[in-house]
């Protein structure tokens, strides 16, 4: 069973050995109503099935045997590959507000975030099963243009739905299991990495954040400044790069950074029982002259601390021991990365500063129950 934790990002768990080879019926979750259900719940249920990719089509029988429309889903393990199994909630007004954010949106980055933990893995993403609970009045256009999203997503992650669950509720909720695939002992765990061994990211980070701001000041309307939106919208997600290291066995230790750098690297070493020390001037950040631009200067807003701090970015943070450090070069996306620091001995992390000043970096970044 995979444990559920209260946090924003869904716990990853690997399952590494099943007991059996035979088929594995998915009964989490019901997917054929009863015939006490409403017409319009049957009718809504037909609406995914036509927007998002399901049945067993596209990514072959091999996989899915059973898919939406039964009682439950019937998948079929591959012979040479082990299953990596996320859970992920995505709640309105926890997550995202339904009268900002464009109903695209939300359902594209449902499911891309919790694709995003089978990535941290180096797994190949494969099915999904969704979850959703939605007031009558968001049945019509604004579920038309989620299910549009979450299709959209899919299609580019190369995903099928599995099955699931729709029901009645005052908020919109969803909730989305995936499931990936990977080779027998190739998963990239967090809990790996050693001291010396060096701290790398993927990416630009902060970019979400900046959307984010952007939506809750209500200057995201600007034509100039739509092209900063979708880092926060529709974060690309790193699956290509996690299987190439996983598979090639070049770090020591990976997450995704979906809370931000300065939580997400204290979970890497607390789950490795290690530290780490990084340099602020490694750090991937945004350019200070976009922040700069007119409509942005009156925010006030440091790309260091967006960077450190800010959650939804979605990238790989990775440890490699220096004797793998050649192996990382030909990775796809190289260029896009930047090794920020190093895992030490003492436990605790450490910031140094251009001038070389050390602090120590607390963890900063999203926790829905932080008392502000």
């Amino acid at each position: 069973m995979v444990a559920l934790r209260s946090l924003p990002r869904a716990s990853q768990s690997i399952i590494s050995q099943l007991p059996f080879r035979l088929l594995l019926v998915t009964g989490v979750l019901a997917t054929t109503l009863q015939s006490n259900r409403t017409n319009g719940e049957n009718a809504i249920i037909r609406r995914i099935a036509r927007a998002i990719p399901s049945a067993t089509a596209g990514i072959g029988r091999s996989v899915l045997r059973v898919g939406i429309g039964d009682d439950a889903a019937i998948v079929k393990p591959g012979r040479n590959s082990e299953w990596v199994l996320s859970c992920d909630a995505f709640m309105e007004g926890v997550h995202f507000v339904a009268d900002r954010h464009p109903p695209d949106s939300v359902g594209y980055k449902a499911l891309a975030r919790a694709a995003s933990d089978l990535a941290a893995m180096g797994a190949t993403p494969r099915l999904f099963l969704l979850t959703l609970a939605l007031p009558a009045s968001r049945t019509g256009t604004w579920l038309n243009r989620f299910l549009g999203g979450i299709g959209r997503a899919a299609r580019s992650l190369a995903m099928r739905l599995a099955g699931g669950d729709t029901t009645k509720a005052r908020a919109v909720s969803i909730g989305i299991t995936v499931l990936g695939e990977i080779a027998p002992g190739r998963a990239i765990t967090r809990s790996g990495a050693r001291s010396g061994d060096i701290i790398y990211v993927s990416g630009t980070l902060g970019r979400a954040e900046l959307g984010l701001h952007l939506i809750r000041k209500r200057i995201d309307r600007a034509r100039r400044l739509r092209q900063l939106l979708a880092p926060h919208l529709y974060p690309k997600i790193r699956i290509e790069l996690g299987a190439w290291l996983a598979q090639r066995r070049v770090p020591s230790a990976m997450m995704d950074l979906s809370d931000g750098l300065s939580t997400d690297v204290a979970r890497l070493c607390a789950a490795s029982g290690v530290g780490a020390r990084l340099h602020a001037n490694r750090i991937p950040c945004i350019a200070p002259a976009i922040l700069s631009a007119a409509a942005l200067a009156r925010l006030r807003l440091d790309p260091l601390q967006l960077a450190l701090h800010g959650g939804d970015d979605y990238e790989l943070l990775f440890t490699v021991s220096p004797r793998r450090l050649k192996r990382l070069r030909n990775a796809p996306g190289f260029r896009e990365l930047a090794a920020i620091g190093e895992i030490t001995r003492k436990k605790g992390i450490v910031l140094i500063t251009p001038d070389g000043s050390a602090s120590r970096l607390d963890s900063r970044g999203w926790d829905p129950f932080r008392t502000k």
